[in-house]
């Protein structure tokens, strides 16, 4: 399938809004979902690029923000219906110079699904740590 993948505008911060608090309640089962409110996307994307992914139908199938002074993937979340349909690695070649250019992010190890799908991209594990959703593994891409 094709996606359109643009820059955000500020009218869709509601639908990106609602599918980060439901992706993250879906995902990340052994956090308590009432850790996680609607106004958190807008608060933790301040001052990141956000790429939406549009079906061809119009609706938003998921975004994914980037702080780009250490071309840091800050979020990737695809709604759970358009999961598996591409949509991840459409946001990925809307990055800046991809796949020539080395970006990283973090993704929580207890997060199997999203340790395969950056894997499967050409990701390696290049650190770890703790968060408060859990333990997580610093990813990276490094260019061939």
């Amino acid at each position: 399938m094709k996606y359109t993948v643009r820059n955000s505008r500020p009218s869709d911060n509601g639908q990106l809004s609602d599918i980060y608090l439901n992706v993250r309640r879906q995902t990340f089962t052994w956090v308590d979902p009432g850790k996680f409110r609607h106004e958190d996307f807008l608060a933790h994307s301040q001052g990141e690029i956000v790429w939406v992914a549009e079906a061809p139908e119009g609706e938003i199938a998921g975004f994914m923000t980037l702080w780009p002074a250490d071309d840091f993937i800050h979020m990737l979340y695809i709604r759970k219906e358009w999961q598996g349909e591409g949509v991840g690695t459409a946001l990925l070649k809307a990055l800046p110079g991809w796949p020539g250019r080395r970006y990283r992010l973090k993704c929580l190890v207890n997060n199997r699904s999203a340790k395969t799908f950056y894997a499967g991209r050409g990701f390696v594990v290049t650190g770890n740590g703790t968060s408060a959703e859990g333990d997580y593994e610093e990813l990276s891409f490094i260019p061939a």
